[in-house]
């Protein structure tokens, strides 16, 4: 397995930022959500990613408003944010404060109603009685048929209709494994002739990192939920964390506590790893090869699920409680030792403390997480690395080191060092 292309440069240090149009604002609009694009760039969010934005299939619907993911058209939008010309001014404003813009794609299945269910309904997967059929229990989506070639062509035509007329930057591609990896090779080689895209991928398959620059850290996020609950132990985490070591070096991972999915159907952050909740978004800010992901409201912080099919407002504080410290983590995930540099796992000497330090040439980047309920932990850190002056990126405080030094923690605490 080799790189067939190249990640855009831009990708390297940043980060993804998920939104959830619909819940955002009060008018749940593209235009409302403009509003907070200063906000979210002081913050240090580089790459937006807009959860689906095409109109939702009537037919089959799922409550109110139904599902984003169970679209009735490819090159439509969803009347509910707006107009064509309200995305595409939502696009400029975005780019022109610097920030890029990613859609989410759903390839694997449409809604039961989608134009090409009149117009090209052999481009769908039928059953023994040629009804229009789903192979994962979904109830609003039927499974498009990725053995015609006419409907692989409109696809991508599809997709690089986004891209000509829109100026968007890339894809979050759902549930990426289900669409067969020669698809995917196809739809990029045609989509990044027009400009050079970014790639992200629903998915923990390896071999889906011939076409995509990040994929999933499901297997990460699960050990850690299960870490929580005392059913894990720092070694399993650091196996997975050793599984996703031996992908391709362009690979990269995103690393999230909480997304759509996550809050809407197994809980919160706050839910799944209680007062550990910041301890583990400082990780998904630190490890090698990785992307945080923050979904709207995590900043808040938003403390409930938000409903999938109807409108459940997030009520945003102001300013928003977090709003520092993720803007800390995001500058942090962008020096040169967090983005590219190696790591050096330090011995663990408490059964819920993690420890590791970033060094790319002078920067040194120390990162110390305490996940659990224990107060006064004393934690010893000695390396060569750990020489000269530092500075807490939260606390602003600087401090000498000399190879060893030793730390107290109290419960679900971190501590970050930058070499200054």
């Amino acid at each position: 397995m080799g790189q067939l292309f190249n990640t855009v440069k831009w990708a390297s240090g940043s980060n993804i930022y998920e939104v959830n149009i619909r819940q955002y604002t009060a008018e749940g609009t593209f235009e409302a959500f403009s509003k907070h694009l200063p906000r979210l760039k002081d913050m240090g969010v580089e790459i937006l990613w807009l959860m689906p934005i095409t109109p939702i299939s009537v037919k089959g619907r799922l409550g109110t408003l139904g599902s984003y993911y169970a679209c009735s058209s490819y090159v439509g939008i969803n009347p509910e944010f707006g107009t064509l010309s309200d995305f595409k001014q939502l696009i400029d404003c975005a780019h022109s404060l610097g920030l890029k813009v990613i859609i989410d794609w759903v390839a694997n299945h449409t809604g039961l109603d989608h134009e090409w269910t009149i117009s090209n309904p052999d481009f769908y997967v039928r059953d023994a009685e040629g009804n229009f059929t789903e192979r994962n229990g979904w109830q609003d989506v039927i499974d498009l048929d990725y053995y015609n070639v006419d409907m692989r062509e409109q696809m991508i035509s599809s997709m690089r209709y986004w891209v000509k007329e829109f100026d968007i930057d890339g894809f979050r591609c759902d549930m990426a494994h289900l669409v067969p990896l020669n698809f995917w090779k196809a739809a990029r080689t045609h989509c990044d002739v027009i400009k050079p895209l970014f790639w992200l991928a629903e998915c923990e398959d390896i071999r889906y990192h011939d076409v995509y620059d990040v994929s999933y850290a499901w297997n990460w996020m699960h050990i850690t939920e299960r870490f929580v609950k005392n059913e894990a132990s720092t070694n399993d985490i650091y196996n997975v964390l050793h599984d996703y070591s031996n992908y391709p070096e362009h690979a990269l991972k995103l690393f999230f506590t909480s997304n759509h999915d996550e809050n809407s159907w197994n809980g919160t952050e706050s839910e799944k790893y209680g007062a550990a909740a910041k301890a583990f978004a400082v990780f998904t800010s630190t490890w090698r090869r990785g992307l945080p992901l923050i979904y709207s409201g995590q900043e808040n912080p938003n403390k409930k699920r938000l409903e999938f099919f109807n409108k459940d407002e997030i009520v945003w504080k102001q300013p928003t409680e977090l709003h520092n410290f993720y803007k800390t983590l995001l500058s942090l995930h962008k020096t040169k030792a967090v983005a590219v540099g190696e790591t050096f796992n330090l011995p663990s000497q408490h059964p819920k403390v993690m420890s590791y330090l970033r060094r790319f040439e002078n920067e040194v980047v120390l990162v110390i997480l305490n996940f659990g309920g224990d107060n006064k932990i004393k934690f010893e850190v000695e390396h060569e690395w750990f020489v000269g002056g530092f500075t807490n990126v939260f606390s602003g405080l600087s401090f000498v080191f000399n190879r060893k030094e030793t730390f107290e923690l109290m419960a679900n605490d971190f501590v970050i060092y930058k070499k200054s």
